[in-house]
């Protein structure tokens, strides 16, 4: 009777062996749900840095107030007849205040 309890108990183990460590295993399955879940992430940060892209792409191409703030904030470009005046923060270094000193 122990040796038909020992080889039931063995045949139970071979016949779980698949379905925890084999081809198809569930810890495979777990490991393809979380790489899933990583990728639907990616793919929504993806989705919307392309959504903001298009919307750039189209305000480029329909009308000229983006063309302007891009020439003005990153060439640095003014109109005819505009001022430009550049402030600067003033510094706590002590030996560029101790040099305006008189």
């Amino acid at each position: 009777m122990k040796t038909l309890t020992w080889v039931l108990a063995l045949l139970i183990l071979s016949l779980q062996y698949p379905l925890w460590l084999g081809k198809g295993s569930w810890l495979k399955v777990w490991d393809l749900r979380r790489q899933i879940a990583e990728q639907q992430i990616a793919n929504g940060i993806l989705l919307a840095r392309n959504d903001q892209l298009a919307a750039e792409v189209g305000d480029l191409k329909t009308g000229y107030g983006a063309i302007e703030s891009r020439a003005r904030y990153e060439l640095g470009m003014i109109r005819q007849d505009e001022t430009f005046f550049q402030t600067t923060e003033p510094t706590n270094n002590p030996a560029i205040n101790q040099e305006a000193k008189p």
